[in-house]
């Protein structure tokens, strides 16, 4: 027992509880406390009940262990403490000597969270890519007799012109920009597919940003938002396509603007700020926060919102941010979200080269 513990409670890589012949915790490791958000103190001593009397399912299957001496193998389960959550694989069994009598029970668990988000990226960009392959294959087909229609459209309108025919020539007009709105959303169909003609380079990402403000500013003056931005951050370079990462940082800033004006936030505040984060695993990471001070993403819509179609705007097409993610993606990074009423964050997170970080 004494040997089992040492050797279980060393691996850095697997949260490990034991428990004593009457189910009482006699050990715990550092990385089941830090999964757990409980400290050895707290835990010493105690029932297994109590441990996980606020994760019902655990509960009733290590109640089956011990009672009908089950035997748990990678059991999900979702954790949640006060400051993070994560999704976790168990196992479980009683241990015994060669003669068959009880010495107590192990729990192990690991961190299954970085694979679930994988998984679901996977899955999304998979997506994506069929609306993309789709979208290739038709436009094509849809812009051709748009083209025309557009051009007849333009020459009827010089003449309607011509003879004085204003109201007509106002039907006109809205039907040339109803085309030019189909063309745009063919566009943005085709940036689901793998972007094309991308130029990876090293880019400054302050320069980035600095280029893309005079934009923001001048959006947000229109409806009374102020930007917050310090033009004198430093951030370091990555390896990214310039033009492609201000598309995103625009769509990101300006959903934002659009978010604020269409719920009537007064003095509303959209602020953009840069860091270096550091993984856990050494990677280090380029993180630009967007935040706006704007309703809030609804709690049903926070885990679909880059997924295609979805969107809160009565007039979006729901494809921006899709686009987004499949850019940054495309990248070696993600964007992350969090988002409670009067307080949205998007976060672009983008690897860092090591040789940069230090910047």
């Amino acid at each position: 027992m004494e040997q089992f513990a040492i050797t279980f409670l060393k691996d850095d890589n697997s949260g490990v509880i034991l428990l004593n012949a009457e189910f009482r915790v006699t050990e715990i490791s550092g990385l089941a406390c830090r999964l757990l958000g409980v400290s050895r103190e707290q835990v010493i001593g105690q029932p297994m009940d109590v441990l996980f009397l606020e994760a019902p399912e655990v509960h009733q299957l290590l109640g089956r262990m011990v009672i009908e001496e089950e035997l748990i193998r990678s059991q999900p389960f979702q954790w949640a403490t006060e400051d993070d959550g994560c999704e976790l694989l168990m196992d479980a069994n009683l241990l015994r000597d060669e003669e068959g009598r009880l010495h107590g029970a192990y729990i192990i668990f690991k961190d299954v969270s970085n694979v679930r988000l994988l998984e679901e990226q996977v899955q999304r960009s998979d997506r994506l890519s069929m609306i993309g392959q789709i979208a290739a294959g038709t436009a094509h087909e849809i812009r051709n007799p748009l083209t025309a229609i557009k051009g007849f459209l333009q020459m009827f309108k010089v003449t309607l012109k011509e003879k004085g025919l204003q109201k007509e020539v106002g039907y006109t007009e809205i039907m040339l920009s109803e085309i030019d709105r189909i063309n745009s959303l063919v566009s943005e169909f085709l940036l689901l597919s793998k972007p094309k003609d991308t130029a990876y380079d090293s880019v400054e990402l302050s320069t980035v940003l600095n280029e893309i403000m005079p934009i923001v500013n001048s959006e947000a003056l229109l409806h009374g938002i102020v930007v917050q931005y310090d033009e004198e951050t430093l951030l370091p370079q990555v390896i990214a396509d310039r033009e492609m990462l201000k598309q995103v940082f625009l769509n990101i800033c300006k959903n934002g603007i659009e978010a604020m004006k269409d719920s009537g936030c007064v003095g509303g505040v959209l602020t953009v700020k840069g860091e270096i984060q550091r993984e856990y695993n050494g990677k280090r990471m380029v993180n630009i926060h967007i935040h706006d001070t704007g309703p809030g993403i609804p709690e049903d819509l926070i885990d679909k919102v880059f997924d295609p179609f979805v969107t809160t705007k009565q007039d979006g097409t729901g494809l921006g941010l899709s686009v987004c993610q499949r850019i940054i993606h495309e990248m070696d990074g993600e964007i992350r979200i969090s988002s409670q009423e009067g307080n949205t964050v998007f976060t672009v997170v983008i690897a860092c080269p090591a040789d940069k970080a230090s910047q």
